[in-house]
């Protein structure tokens, strides 16, 4: 499947009901809400505007985002 076609299908996915999970203690500021989709794909969300912008990124683009967290690849 080509990376556009995946994207299209996982941003036309109904979301409306998935459940939204984020780290217990953030505080609702400093935090975002994660959800998992189908496939391992991934959406978040900034909790304090639920009806705003949801990001989705598909299994392989998440992966890539974790090792590169694991690796310190984001420290400044």
């Amino acid at each position: 499947m080509s990376d556009v076609r995946e994207k299209a299908e996982l941003y036309a996915l109904d979301i409306s009901d998935v459940t939204w999970l984020s780290a217990p203690g953030s505080a609702s500021d400093d935090r975002i809400e994660l959800a998992y989709l189908p496939g391992g794909a991934v959406a978040l969300r900034n909790p304090s505007d639920p009806d705003g912008t949801v990001l989705r990124f598909t299994a392989a683009e998440w992966q890539a985002f974790v090792l590169g967290v694991r690796d310190g690849e984001f420290d400044d």
